[in-house]
């Protein structure tokens, strides 16, 4: 699966919770939840992932939990809060931000109609790539910006692809899925580049 190009960038849908059961548990209780809020069917959950191959390598470009403080050794370049800044100080309140030369996605076997080629543009995928440093390291699950929903691994993937000039407006989830957070990273990259 996970066979990408010479060059380009590719978006893994991951079902949220893969390879785990509390996550998987608390993400259909929240889905629940907003969808009778919303008057709507409850959907899939996912969250997304990239792989990035240039000729100078391939990256992993991913948001999830601190494992730990080797975080290096991961190509970790940005680390947020999970639901305070407060409760930040504690590694398991914490989140970090992934530019992972020839790193895994621990979870792709899950993955749902993937990889979806985005761009074989090499320039595009070292754009992106210089980017991930830059991603505001705002409070996970939280909507700090106005954005109109909560910032998570989802904002952080369409913030850089909206950021990279890639066409983020194409990009869907697979059928029956939502991506919770997708938008408000558009909306965020949109308004910084605004302002530049």
């Amino acid at each position: 699966m996970e066979d990408l190009r010479s060059n380009g960038v590719e978006l893994y849908w991951l079902p949220l919770g893969a390879g785990g059961h509390s996550v998987r548990l608390n993400g259909r209780v929240y889905e629940g939840v907003a969808a009778r809020a919303q008057g709507r069917p409850a959907c899939d959950l996912y969250h997304s992932a990239l792989v990035v191959c240039v000729p100078e390598g391939r990256f992993v470009v991913e948001q999830a939990p601190v494992r730990d403080g080797n975080g290096f050794a991961r190509g970790v370049v940005v680390e947020g809060s999970v639901g305070s800044r407060w409760v930040g100080r504690f590694r398991i309140f914490r989140y970090e931000v992934r530019r992972w030369r020839d790193g895994v996605i621990p979870d792709i076997g899950e993955a749902v109609d993937s990889p979806r080629l985005l761009t074989g543009d090499a320039a595009l995928g070292r754009r992106l790539l210089d980017l991930v440093p830059a991603v505001p390291p705002l409070v996970w699950g939280r909507d700090e910006c106005a954005a109109g929903e909560m910032w998570n691994s989802n904002s952080l993937i369409s913030w850089l692809l909206t950021c990279s000039g890639l066409d983020v407006e194409s990009v869907r989830v697979p059928t029956g899925g939502r991506a919770p957070g997708w938008q408000a990273g558009i909306v965020v990259a949109r308004r910084l580049r605004r302002a530049a």
